[in-house]
């Protein structure tokens, strides 16, 4: 009895702790077109978690396969560009009233990350995904590359955010007409 009872108490206080919604004052954007946000982002830089964090070619491809359900697959080199390609399937679902802007990405069946659309441009094409705890960021695109000018924007807004942005990792992305996964 005592053993279920804690057992019932650690299990809601995970819970509690893998709750997604950002706090009101933690940017993000007002309203996010879903059907346009869905589709191919390469990874440009971010403070990646452990697993990623030697990551080539990584490119996040999002499908909307009920509302406020994104099918998600994320798929990166390891090591380099002729690493072992990895592959992750996270499911994403829309947090009501956020005007799709705060998504739960389910990884494992209790283990739901935060998942922040902090910023995209008008025409989709770049954005950056972002946490409350400020430990993992992502400043993604829709090409491999970006000029300087639109990357070091986009860095200075990450740090805006409250991120420490000499933490930022550059992920190298080969030109399109070089990849074997594209």
């Amino acid at each position: 009895m005592r053993l279920t009872s804690l057992l019932m108490a650690t299990l809601a206080c995970l819970l509690t702790a893998c709750s997604v919604m950002p706090p009101q004052d933690f940017p993000r954007e007002e309203q996010v077109d879903i059907d346009r946000y869905m589709g191919k982002w390469y990874v440009i830089a971010h403070i990646p978690p452990g697993p990623t964090k030697n990551s080539y070619n990584s490119i996040e491809r999002y499908r909307q396969t009920e509302p406020g359900r994104i099918e998600t697959t994320f798929t990166y080199r390891e090591g380099g560009f002729d690493g072992e390609q990895k592959t992750m399937k996270p499911v994403g679902t829309v947090i009501d009233d956020t005007g799709n802007s705060v998504w739960a990405m389910r990884f494992y069946w209790v283990l739901r990350m935060q998942y922040v659309i902090s910023y995209v441009d008008d025409d989709y094409q770049t954005t950056i995904v972002a946490r409350d705890k400020r430990d993992y960021v992502w400043i993604m695109a829709r090409t491999p590359q970006i000029d300087e000018t639109t990357y070091e924007t986009l860095v200075q807004r990450v740090g805006d955010l409250g991120y420490d942005t000499s933490k930022l990792r550059r992920v190298p992305q080969q030109p399109l007409d070089e990849r074997s996964d594209g």
